[in-house]
């Protein structure tokens, strides 16, 4: 396993982080994805630690909670061992302040993910998504003053435009408060719009690309192809799934399939292996999310590197 350097930072991170959005199965959205339990997710973890992967990313909202709880068990007994990566914004309670960037939601957040965790304290938290109805000072301000209580290490951020992360460097500079040094965005073959704004900042202002759903949404994993019908197993079997996630047209998706398939035949490697090592060669990408229901298809997203 290669490591890079995070951004900005001294943080050296895997080419390659195992995305817990399987882990736990709750709700209309996440069981599509799957329902890994504490056994399975062990033996990942198992697995992802002999090949070097030692980052694990999270949400509080991945199956209203489990996952986070799920991969704390996980890993608990080697929390020296791992870089955990977790995320709030979206609405995560009934409560009219249980959403949001504000500094009431962070510290509740923050303070509810330690504890399904089962640590003290997060490696890298971001920023779920912008919030406009927040002050940026308000939301940094907090993120400075968690890393000063010793609760989270690293701040990034996911989702953002352009403007969201520039302004929000520059009030981080202008206080003297600590600033985002990653950004967790959507990057694929199949979805390239990263490239227009968001990787020259990230060049320029120093800021490392966390990709999410490096193979579109679930549609470069080898197993969807031109004229034959969609997995049983797909999570884009759901239509939520669907209307939710990257919109690809279907033409242009199998264009790019053909072409990994006509590499696929020359190197020997799988379709998902080539379309994530295309990811590792592009500029600012220091690490990609990976996912994976069972050993199988881990094993196969490692052969990527």
């Amino acid at each position: 396993m290669d490591y890079r350097l995070l951004g900005a930072s001294g943080l050296k991170v895997p080419v390659l982080t195992l995305g817990t959005g399987t882990f736990g199965g709750r709700g209309e959205l996440f069981k599509a994805w799957g329902n890994t339990d504490v056994a399975e997710a062990k033996r990942l973890v198992d697995i992802c630690l002999e090949a070097g992967l030692n980052m694990f990313d999270s949400a509080d909202i991945y199956s209203e909670g489990a996952a986070e709880e799920i991969l704390g068990a996980a890993i608990k007994g080697r929390r020296d061992q791992v870089l955990i990566s977790t995320k709030a914004t979206f609405r995560s309670g009934s409560d009219i302040n249980a959403v949001g960037s504000s500094r009431h939601h962070l510290i509740r957040a923050i303070d509810g993910a330690l504890q399904r965790l089962g640590t003290d304290y997060i490696d890298l938290f971001q920023l779920h998504g912008f919030d406009a109805a927040t002050p940026v000072e308000e939301t940094l301000r907090t993120l400075d003053d968690l890393i000063a209580a010793g609760k989270i290490r690293y701040i990034g951020c996911s989702n953002f435009s352009g403007w969201h992360l520039m302004k929000s460097l520059a009030v981080a500079e202008r206080y003297g408060w600590a600033r985002y040094v990653a950004h967790q965005a959507y990057y694929s073959l199949v979805g390239r719009e990263y490239e227009w704004e968001l990787m020259p900042l990230a060049l320029d202002q120093k800021v490392g690309c966390v990709v999410w759903s490096p193979l579109g949404w679930g549609r470069l994993t080898g197993r969807i192809r031109r004229g034959q019908p969609l997995p049983p197993s797909s999570r884009l079997q759901s239509q939520l799934v669907v209307d939710i996630g990257p919109q690809v047209p279907e033409e242009h998706l199998f264009k790019v399939v053909d072409a990994l398939d006509a590499v696929a035949a020359e190197t020997g490697k799988t379709v998902p292996q080539i379309a994530l090592n295309w990811l590792l060669q592009r500029p600012s990408v220091a690490t990609l999310i990976i996912g994976a229901r069972n050993e199988e298809q881990l094993r196969n997203n490692l052969g990527a590197v």
